[in-house]
């Protein structure tokens, strides 16, 4: 009989190695032996620190640009100083200048590059998704340009925006210039990301939580190191030249009491509704900037059109509004003031950016959640005056939820919030607000205010991350224990008259060689054995012209698909790693297939037990 079946239980360790044992055994291909980081990582690092200290200075020069814009435009003098267009004494005329500003950036989308519209995040993510990590370099300073021009000349944005933007744009760049891989790419781009924001707020650990949330689509040192030493040299970089104070400054908070934190988790879901009000208006008014009937270069200066006009009758809607954050988390404007300052401000961001201008979304974000906060904050303060509500800690939880809701970042949002006001008796109502506003966005939204363009266009974005189902799976655990093998020593016209009488193993495509000893000698496929050119006196062992492809019984399962894949083959014998000649057994595409069974088998009785449970809940809406 040609062929033979050896169970694992078969031992052959510690027996003699016959040295006619196949070309080269001992150069078996086996898996790469993984590792959580190496010497690549250590390099990379340093490569984002290099990004990383660039996007520090990038951000300081965009601020003083911006200032510079802002000075020329509202004031009509040079000085690089920042300033608040909300000074001004224009009258009519300051709706003029973000009309000039909205043609300017047109201009420069059109004939420069038409990605510098938006607000930089998810165009940053889409070249991730799609264009492995590579962003046009003109980018690196198309994108700082036209925003310290959207916003000097009065558009109602935050700076960070842009400024992460331009840092991954950095990141991208070096990473094209050098011979990395996509995947380092998209790790200086993110670290680039990271840095920008960590140098516009002061707050690293919440930038390398966005990235990871936004950007990275992964939670692994090789990646998680790099990003968060860039974003720390880059807070470091921020402290030469701020100071180490916090960006939203507020009075000290008072102790919580219990009835207090369920009111703040309460208004954190509400706030998600209001999240998601915001993002269907923004991609509404989008849709709507579709449909006018001339091109697009000119939506940029129609949008600015809104800002000046609601910029006449509401200053503080226009520039970056840094100071508005801290007005109403520090309770120093009264109800009205702030009511009206979100609803004028809404229409004015919501215009503008659905017009495709270049600016960011984070500030904006963060004066309607917290001027909705503080709306909340005091009516829930008037309803239960004795559950010691604090108007403050409302509109902290109501800046950080509404960008939670909107984007979907929600560890970020709390974490940036404590950061930016160094608050430490905020970080449980921020939790909680924020995972609120995260439920309510993700039953009510399919898709999040960074998301739904890109996936309009086709782009399919990762929302959950987990550990690699294959990589918990051991091959030793999988591998079929009855091996159909050949014996080295048997001729080719008995084994084609065993594979055409169609016994069970003969429809293998591979076969292990073994030797009398059943030790492992080569692999031979079905078609080097129906090979009619060879003649049938020859043995099986003078078809192995090469080593195996072989994998260790310790190794997992995403090691060995990685290793079929790498070689183009479909099935790898298992041999032991301290004996490498003995067979435990063998492991097919098939196997690794199979074993997703009981993860599909337990994810469905999930989500069974859920619709028994509660059968009104059903999935998002497929729409923003």
């Amino acid at each position: 009989m040609a062929n033979h079946e050896t169970s694992r239980s078969s031992t052959t360790e510690g027996l003699p190695i016959s040295p006619a044992m196949g070309p080269a055994l001992e150069q078996a291909l086996v898996p790469p032996h993984s590792t959580f980081i190496d010497r690549r990582t250590v390099i990379i690092s340093g490569y984002c620190i290099l990004v990383a200290i660039a996007s520090a200075f990038v951000a300081q020069i965009l601020v003083h640009l911006i200032g510079l814009v802002t000075n020329v435009a509202f004031y009509g003098r040079i000085s690089t100083e920042f300033a608040s267009p909300a000074n001004n004494t224009l009258g009519a005329w300051v709706i003029v200048i973000p009309v000039v500003g909205g043609i300017i950036v047109g201009l420069m989308a059109r004939y420069g590059s038409k990605a510098i519209r938006g607000h930089g995040i998810p165009e940053a993510m889409e070249q991730v998704l799609t264009n492995q990590s590579r962003i046009p370099p003109r980018i690196t300073f198309l994108k700082p340009l036209s925003a310290a021009i959207a916003i000097g000349t009065g558009g109602p944005f935050g700076a960070e925006g842009p400024i992460i933007a331009t840092g991954g744009a950095l990141g991208s760049l070096l990473g094209q210039l050098l011979h990395t891989t996509a995947t380092e790419r998209k790790i200086l781009l993110s670290a680039g990301a990271a840095a920008g924001m960590a140098a516009t707020f002061g707050s690293p650990v919440s930038a390398v939580i966005l990235a990871v949330e936004l950007l990275l689509f992964e939670y692994r040192p090789r990646s998680l190191i790099p990003v968060a030493l860039a974003a720390s040299t880059a807070a470091g970089v921020r402290v030469f030249f701020e100071g180490t104070g916090p960006v939203f400054a507020m009075p000290d908070l008072s102790q919580l009491s219990g009835g207090a934190i369920g009111i703040y988790t309460l208004i954190g879901a509400l706030v998600g509704i209001g999240a998601v009000i915001v993002t269907r208006a923004v991609y509404a008014i989008e849709d709507a900037f579709e449909h006018i009937p001339i091109h697009w270069m000119w939506w940029p200066a129609i949008g600015s059109l809104a800002v000046g006009v609601v910029g006449y009758f509401a200053p503080r809607t226009l520039g970056v509004g840094y100071v508005n954050i801290s007005d109403i988390i520090s309770n120093h404007l009264t109800l009205n003031a702030v009511i009206f300052l979100c609803v004028m401000k809404f229409i004015s961001w919501s215009v503008s950016l659905g017009s495709g201008t270049s600016g960011g979304t984070l500030a904006p974000l963060f004066t309607l959640g917290g001027g909705l906060g503080f709306a909340l904050g005091t009516l829930f303060g008037q309803l239960l005056p004795h559950a010691g509500i604090d108007v403050r800690i409302a509109s902290l939880v109501g800046m950080a939820a509404m960008f939670a809701g909107a984007s979907r970042a929600v560890l970020a949002s709390a974490v940036f919030a404590f950061e930016t006001t160094l608050q430490p008796l905020g970080l449980l109502p921020l939790l909680a607000g924020c995972t609120a506003s995260y439920l309510v966005s993700c039953l009510l939204m399919r898709h999040s205010i960074m998301t739904e363009k890109i996936a309009r266009r086709g782009v399919r974005v990762p929302v959950e991350y987990s550990a690699d189902f294959l990589d918990q799976i051991l091959v030793n655990d999988v591998g079929a224990k009855t091996i159909v093998s050949l014996k080295a020593e048997d001729t080719l016209g008995g084994v084609r008259g065993w594979l055409h009488s169609n016994a069970p193993g003969t429809s293998h495509q591979g076969f292990p060689v073994l030797t009398s000893t059943g030790l492992l000698v080569g692999v031979v496929t079905r078609r080097d054995l129906l090979n009619l050119s060879i003649a049938e006196t020859k043995t099986v062992r003078d078809l192995i012209r090469r080593p195996p492809v072989v994998v260790y019984s310790d190794c997992t399962l995403r090691e060995a698909a990685d290793h079929m894949v790498n070689h183009n083959i479909g099935r790898l014998p298992v041999v032991l790693r301290e004996n490498p000649k003995q067979i435990t057994s063998i492991i097919t595409r098939s196997d690794i297939l199979s074993s997703y069974r009981e993860r599909i088998a337990e994810s469905r009785d999930a989500k069974k037990s859920i619709h028994v449970a509660v059968p009104w809940l059903g999935t998002a809406s497929s729409k923003v």
